[in-house]
């Protein structure tokens, strides 16, 4: 293990021990661990990252230290939205969004005023440096129902699914909108609405990897009557699949992505999407309604 991984990792660790306090260089200061998903290797990476806060903003900086190249994390939040945030001794699911132009220049000359030692990194590099804000997944949707079922958990995986997607709509909605009157938008879609998309597909496709996997076979072995059902549900898992892979190979470069034909996919995605929840909803929400979520404990 290098040393820097190594120093990581220490520090990691007191972070977890002591409720989000560590010492040495970063005593007293305001730090958090962002794990992301490595862009190459698909697995979960940890960093202790510095962070400032703007109003009800989070914001991480990727400075790294000055160098060259932006930091790995930078890259593997690229890939993959979605991350965890743990600060204090609170834990969350959020979406990490590079914030651009005039808005970009804005919170780094707010981080600079906090954290006057990033103005000395930008600096040193001639690149301009990422300011990342971590939002926390679901912010601004409804609060869920509480969860005492299966069905009830469910439906809250779906309630934000649909929050997500309706979401990433709107700020497709509001590109449009800015486009001169009459005309159609330039080419080019920005970080907020990549990021957005990615994350919505990200969880899309883990929450039905994990019904495929288990869900619907642990039912199946109870209901043998849902068998055609659930032939149907996994057909449309595929259908939902391509859909987002072609979703997200729009988003591959943003600067000249083709705005009508990404709104006209991401319709497209919508329309079948629903769908297939709707029907979900008819066939597995009945024999789910009888099944406790969270499981009780075993008997010793």
């Amino acid at each position: 293990m290098s040393s820097a991984l190594s120093f990581n990792q220490s520090v990691i660790e007191e972070f977890r021990a002591n409720g989000g306090k560590v010492g040495g260089p970063f005593e007293g200061g305001d730090l958090l661990l962002l794990t992301t998903t490595g862009a190459r290797s698909g697995l979960e990476r940890t960093t202790p990252l510095g962070y400032v806060r703007h109003g009800g903003l989070l914001l991480v900086v990727g400075s790294n230290m000055g160098a060259p190249r932006h930091p790995d994390w930078y890259r593997n939040l690229l890939a993959h939205p979605l991350v965890r945030v743990e600060i204090g001794t609170e834990e969350y699911e959020a979406v990490a969004v590079p914030a651009e132009g005039a808005r970009r220049d804005e919170l780094f000359a707010h981080v600079v005023r906090a954290v006057p030692g990033y103005g000395d990194y930008q600096a040193n590099t001639p690149r301009v440096l990422p300011v990342v804000v971590l939002e926390r997944a679901g912010e601004g949707t409804p609060a869920p129902a509480p969860v005492k079922t299966l069905a009830d958990k469910v439906m809250e995986v779906h309630t934000w699914l649909r929050a997500q997607l309706q979401h990433v709509r709107d700020e497709v909605d509001a590109h449009f909108a800015a486009a001169p009157a009459g005309g159609r938008p330039a080419p080019g879609l920005g970080l907020q609405i990549r990021q957005h998309c990615l994350a919505f597909c990200q969880s899309l496709e883990f929450h039905h990897d994990s019904e495929d996997r288990h869900l619907f076979p642990a039912m199946e072995a109870h209901h043998p009557e849902l068998g055609a059902a659930f032939e149907r549900l996994r057909a449309e898992h595929r259908t939902v699949a391509r859909l987002q892979q072609e979703l997200s190979a729009l988003l591959a470069d943003i600067a000249s992505a083709d705005p009508v034909r990404f709104r006209a996919e991401l319709e497209r995605t919508a329309r079948e999407l629903t769908a297939h929840l709707a029907y979900e909803e008819e066939v597995l929400l009945p024999p789910l309604a009888g099944i406790p979520f969270p499981p009780p404990a075993p008997r010793p």
